[in-house]
C-alpha cells in the first residue's frame, strides 16, 4: 500500500501547476506573432483561414502555427488519412508551400 501512494506523491510533484504560465519561449513567439500583427507585417489569422481553408474541400482543418521569425502560417489538414501541410506567407496571404496530397 505504502508503494502506490509514493508513486502518486512523485507524479503529483512532476506536473505542472494548474493555471502555471506559459514557458518563456512560448510566451517571447506569441508576443513576436502579435506585435507583428500590430504593426502591419503579417495578416491575421482568420484571413488567412479565410483564404485558404476553402480551397481546401473533402479536408478537415487541424490547426496552425506560425513562425514568427520567417512570417509563415503553416496550416494543417487531414484528408482520407493524410496530413496535409500548406505554408501561407503572412504577409501577402499566398500560398508559398505544400506537402501531402
Amino acid at each position: 500500500m505504502k508503494m502506490p501512494v509514493t508513486l502518486a506523491l512523485c507524479l503529483l510533484a512532476a506536473a505542472p501547476a494548474v493555471g502555471e504560465p506559459a514557458p518563456p519561449q512560448r510566451r517571447g513567439d506569441q508576443v513576436e506573432a502579435f506585435e507583428a500583427r500590430r504593426q502591419g507585417k503579417i495578416l491575421p489569422l482568420r484571413e488567412i483561414e479565410r483564404r485558404i481553408v476553402p480551397q481546401m474541400p473533402g479536408s478537415q482543418y487541424l490547426g496552425v502555427e506560425l513562425d514568427s521569425y520567417s512570417g509563415i502560417y503553416t496550416l494543417k489538414f487531414l484528408r482520407n488519412g493524410t496530413v496535409i501541410w500548406v505554408e501561407v506567407d503572412g504577409a501577402s496571404g499566398r500560398i508559398v508551400g505544400r506537402t501531402g496530397n
